[in-house]
């Protein structure tokens, strides 16, 4: 295949077209698993606080 045919082609369009839809993916995934990690800790500091309210 010559570098001509390349500008013709439109598969290069797709592979990045599935490589951005990848990244925004990991991007969302990576904010929820974020904010689900603050949830969790912010859940344990609660329940250890009132234990340790409730021992003394």
């Amino acid at each position: 295949m010559r570098v001509g045919d390349f500008w013709g082609s439109e598969d290069g369009i797709t592979t990045v077209e599935y490589a951005l839809l990848l990244a925004l993916i990991v991007v969302a995934g990576l904010a929820v698993w974020s904010q689900f990690a603050a949830t969790v800790r912010n859940a344990v500091a609660s329940a250890k606080n009132a234990i340790e309210a409730a021992g003394t």
